[in-house]
């Protein structure tokens, strides 16, 4: 491979052998050496080079790491004609995302209640392997969930009709069928909603800690330094996971694999039958973590309500990082509609797109960048520069420097807790192995991540959140 830096904070594999395109980082200097490190990411960026369909270059975000198939950090867009859609360019947790909620409290309030507030939290919101939630539903119910989206929360008084209006798709994907989603992925999902799941999946309470674009951070609900704001990560959770699994089957039984480069991308047609099917199992998979996130924001409004009964819980935005969507995009000059996979990248569109919600068409698409836990988030707006180099996307984390695996065999929990309170963060999990799992050393420097997407113009900074309390499992 080789590889060469063509402007700052821009790398390039070039063009060889099966490649139908170039590949492209977006990485600095320092990210890039981890990215290196890693040993199979830029091997994975040229291998969805050469996947049928591809459109002008294969992408990886500065937070890219190893994944399965595609590296996470991975974008990639395909021709509607030609093209094919890979379950692992989207990811075993479909719509793993990111929700923002905005508060009226201060945090000298929040933390006069901060250990009471996270007990209760962690006891009302499930976290943790295979955890289930109070919202057991019956078949008609999940099936309404899968179909419907967050609009089935409202008519169960979940979620408001405000609520709708700031989530990705407002919170329904349409084309999602209920019907393409087995059993065995119904029943894994049927107790799970409302439940964070384990992993780098986290509830987590921050303070407002740096603003740099006070209109736009206006506008997003975040009003001064020190106002305190919860950041929910979580997604489909077993659903979306059995989900993934029995696509990937169907689709090496009927299209093969020997043929690619990793049998870990394999695909289907876009408009195979076999790829419609994916595509409406996916978006279902995806209204159901949109309506996971939702339960767990109802929960967390409860809470908050019993500590603080002026507490007013709005929500910022809510957008995936593990999708494929339909867009139109310009391609050497020319107008496409283009199915667009996004793994552990975010959505970044600039003013003006009717995919963003009505409150924020005019200024852009609200971006969420989460740290590791004890580490900064930021708050970015989507760009029109995103939309020119980027298929309008963006990065979607920290991103991984060391394994699991590694992490558990070489920290301590004892050091992990000692850190976070050095950091000022108060911490509750039920799993000494998660917490070792997500340690702040085995995430790459999220500051670094954010610089770089601000400055390369594919997000623009607005704000800095400073965690204070976090749930994991």
């Amino acid at each position: 491979m080789v590889l060469k830096k063509i402007a700052e904070n821009i790398w390039e594999l070039e063009k060889e052998g099966k490649m139908n395109v170039p590949g492209v980082i977006f990485a600095s200097d320092l990210l890039m050496e981890s990215i290196k490190k890693d040993g199979k990411t830029l091997e994975q960026v040229k291998n969805v080079a050469q996947l049928p369909g591809i459109v002008d270059k294969s992408i990886a975000m500065s937070d890219a790491h190893q994944g399965y198939g595609f590296s996470i950090g991975g974008v990639a867009a395909f021709d509607l004609e030609k093209g094919v859609i890979s379950p692992g360019g989207v990811g075993f947790d479909i719509n793993c995302g990111v929700r923002l909620l905005s508060s009226n409290l201060k945090k000298e309030e929040f933390f006069q209640k901060r250990k009471e507030i996270l007990n209760q939290l962690f006891r009302d919101i499930p976290s943790g392997v295979g955890k289930e939630s109070e919202f057991s539903l019956d078949n008609k119910e999940i099936d309404r969930v899968l179909n419907e989206g967050v609009k089935w929360a409202v008519e169960k008084e979940y979620a408001t009709s405000e609520d709708i209006n700031h989530i990705e798709d407002n919170g329904c994907i349409i084309g999602a069928d209920a019907s393409k989603v087995s059993q065995k992925a119904k029943s894994r999902g049927r107790s799970q909603l409302g439940s964070l799941g384990s992993g780098n999946h986290f509830l987590e309470i921050q303070e407002i800690e740096t603003i740099y674009d006070e209109k736009i951070a206006g506008i997003f609900g975040i009003m001064e330094k020190g106002q305190i704001v919860v950041m929910i990560h979580s997604g489909s959770r077993g659903l979306g996971h059995q989900i993934a699994s029995d696509y990937i089957m169907k689709m090496e039984n009927e299209y093969g694999f020997k043929n690619l480069p990793d049998r870990q991308l394999a695909f289907a047609p876009i408009n195979s039958s076999l790829g419609k099917d994916y595509q409406a199992a996916m978006a279902s998979a995806a209204n159901f973590a949109f309506v996971n996130r939702q339960l767990i924001t109802y929960q967390v409004r409860k809470v908050f309500q019993k500590f603080f009964s002026k507490s007013d819980l709005k929500i910022v935005y809510d957008i995936a990082h593990n999708i494929a969507k339909f867009e139109e995009h310009k391609v050497n000059g020319n107008k496409m509609t283009l199915c667009v996979h996004r793994k552990g990248a975010t959505r970044s569109f600039g003013p003006g797109r009717k995919e963003i919600p009505i409150a924020y068409r005019e200024f852009g698409c609200p971006i969420f960048i989460p740290g590791s836990m004890g580490t900064f988030s930021y708050v970015l707006v989507g760009t029109k520069k995103a939309e020119e180099i980027s298929f309008g996307s963006t990065a979607h984390g920290a991103g991984r420097i060391l394994s699991r695996s590694y992490a558990i065999k070489n920290f301590k929990i004892e050091e992990v807790e000692k850190e976070l309170a050095l950091y000022g963060v108060m911490l509750k999990t039920g799993s000494r192995k998660g917490a070792l799992e997500e340690a702040p050393k085995a995430y790459k420097d999220v500051n670094e991540v954010a610089r770089v997407s601000h400055e390369l113009g594919i997000g623009q900074l607005v704000a800095r959140l400073r965690p204070i309390a976090v749930v994991k499992g």
